[in-house]
């Protein structure tokens, strides 16, 4: 089982808590009735699936209940990083620093979030 770490409650708790909520970073059309029927069509479903480094929105449903944003590997399916929704995308700089506070640390920092609980 994956341990992640919420932003908010700073604390790992189990993935059962924790709802994935889509692709993070998406911009909302500024004005969405200019949009043809298929634009609009890929704004609501069309994401990227890309292979390695994934920017993802979840959600601590069954904890303090706030959406926040993750850094994973769609490879490994490990979370590189957290971080608070409205926080701008985290530079590579400071994901691979995030990344090794995690894989070098027991006592990582805020950012930093996840480990793997797996045997």
């Amino acid at each position: 089982m994956l341990l992640i770490r919420c932003p908010y409650c700073e604390a790992e708790r189990p993935e059962l808590e924790f709802t994935y909520a889509g692709e993070a970073h998406i911009a909302r059309p500024a004005d969405p009735s200019a949009l043809s029927d298929d634009e609009w069509r890929d704004f609501l479903f069309v994401r990227t699936n890309p292979r390695g480094r994934h920017f993802e929105r979840w959600r601590h449903m069954h904890g303090c209940g706030r959406f926040f944003n993750a850094v994973r590997d769609t490879v490994t399916d490990k979370f590189a990083m957290t971080y608070k929704a409205g926080a701008p995308r985290p530079s590579d700089e400071e994901i691979a620093l995030a990344s090794s506070a995690v894989a070098g640390s027991a006592a990582a920092p805020a950012a930093a979030s996840v480990k793997d609980a797996r045997p």
